[in-house]
């Protein structure tokens, strides 16, 4: 009887064995744990989010572009031999006259592009090194009237403005005012001729007036 026992138990033993042996065997392995994410992927960061938008051109001291007129001085430096500055107004047809280079426009330019402009013309045909400053001497522009009207004298050039809008910035002709013999003299010297009558009724008769010019208006003989 006790060997019986004794054999029941074994038997049992090695049951309870064979099924732990059985379920470690049919076990799935586990994955080793990440925190990432499968479905994370980076994201290229896109170039016009990272990188700035071009910065719009540097304005001149002041916001300065040129007009007819204007008195502006070039300096050079660098150079073997001294220079002497170059001042000179505008013209009206819109340029500047240089040593060796002549005429170059300066009209609707800023001085920074125009020192530019200036300074290609010179290097390397004239010079192997050279600097160019141009600078805008600020003052009050102005043009003239004179003789026959109400307020003769100097008057701020405010902007574009003609002959007959002139005298009436002069106060207006005087009783005496030869309305034939209207003489606009520009700043270069030469001289035109304007009719008052047809300036009034004509625009193509009425001359713009440029600062430095002057307006004379003459007395009537009669």
């Amino acid at each position: 009887m006790k060997r019986k026992s004794e054999k029941v138990l074994t038997t049992l033993c090695a049951l309870i064995v064979a099924g732990l042996f059985l379920l470690a065997g049919c076990a799935t392995p586990s994955k080793p744990f990440s925190t990432a994410n499968p479905n994370f992927a980076p994201v290229a960061a896109s170039s016009a989010a990272t990188t700035p938008s071009n910065p719009p051109p540097a304005l001149s001291p002041g916001g300065v572009v040129f007009q007819v007129g204007d008195l502006i001085t070039v300096k050079f430096s660098d150079t073997l031999e001294p220079s002497q500055p170059h001042e000179e107004r505008i013209k009206e047809d819109g340029n500047i006259t240089l040593p060796m280079i002549g005429a170059i426009r300066a009209l609707g330019k800023t001085p920074g592009d125009l020192q530019k402009e200036i300074h290609d013309k010179y290097v390397p045909k004239y010079y192997l090194r050279l600097t160019v400053i141009v600078t805008y001497q600020a003052q009050e522009l102005s043009y003239s009237v004179l003789g026959e009207v109400r307020l003769p004298g100097p008057k701020a050039y405010l902007g574009v403005t003609t002959v007959t809008k002139a005298i009436g910035a002069a106060g207006g002709l005087t009783d005496y005012a030869s309305k034939r013999n209207i003489w606009l003299t520009r700043a270069n010297g030469s001289k035109l001729k304007i009719n008052y009558k047809k300036a009034i009724k004509d625009p193509k008769s009425d001359p713009q007036v440029f600062p430095g010019d002057a307006i004379n208006v003459e007395k009537s003989i009669w």
